[in-house]
């Protein structure tokens, strides 16, 4: 069976947490390519309006610097749980076994103690955007049309929040590896060369193997 993903699974409580987690982070992401997929609409439905009938959409700016938030942060925890965000790496894949496991296991680490900081930082910038005794408005509005900023301000300490999660559960992945020795973990983004990502992209845009 194809799979677009280098993360391993099996039976284990690690590795069942692990697909729990990645069933909310899949739709996290699939809505995030929602909101873009909309976007492109409205942008599309301003231009035009704009153009031939002198009425660009109502609040515009203001929508989109509110969704932003929505394709930028949800996919966060998603993308590294697939490993896909952009590090360098040119010396990390030059490692094997163990000696691999506690670079990645002490990198993590340090990403989560970062983003823990994040999610209280963006919470209390959520606090003071919100307006606790009218939950509907908000004293932080944006500048055209006065959209309470809250709700994409709150989306940002959640989206973290499951990233944390996420980091959390590699912790635990590449800290089993690392005390068995195991080459092919569960649970953590498998180190692969380009020759290899650029295969399975493709294996995945083309629907899998034939046969």
């Amino acid at each position: 069976m194809a799979t677009s993903s280098s993360v391993l699974t099996d039976d284990s409580r690690l590795s069942r947490m692990d697909r729990l987690v990645l069933k909310l982070e899949a739709n996290l992401n699939l809505a995030g390519g929602i909101v873009i997929f909309l976007l492109v609409f409205m942008a599309v439905a301003n231009v035009v309006g704009r153009k031939l009938l002198n009425a660009p959409v109502y609040g515009y700016v203001d929508w989109t610097e509110q969704l932003m938030a929505l394709f930028a942060f949800l996919g966060l925890a998603y993308c590294q749980r697939e490993g896909g965000h952009i590090r360098m790496d040119i010396l990390v894949m030059r490692l094997r076994g163990r000696v691999l496991w506690l670079f990645e296991w002490v990198s993590v680490f340090f990403m989560l103690i970062v983003t823990i900081g994040l999610v209280y930082g963006s919470w209390h910038h959520f606090l003071r955007a919100f307006d606790w005794g009218v939950p509907l408005f908000s004293t932080d509005s944006s500048i055209d049309i006065g959209l309470p900023t809250w709700p994409a301000k709150l989306l940002v300490p959640v989206a973290l929040t499951l990233l944390a999660i996420r980091l959390a559960l590699q912790l635990w992945g590449y800290g089993r590896a690392l005390r068995t020795g195991d080459p092919r973990p569960v649970a953590v983004p498998l180190p692969e060369d380009a020759m290899s990502v650029a295969a399975r992209e493709a294996e995945t845009v083309s629907g899998g193997r034939d046969g």
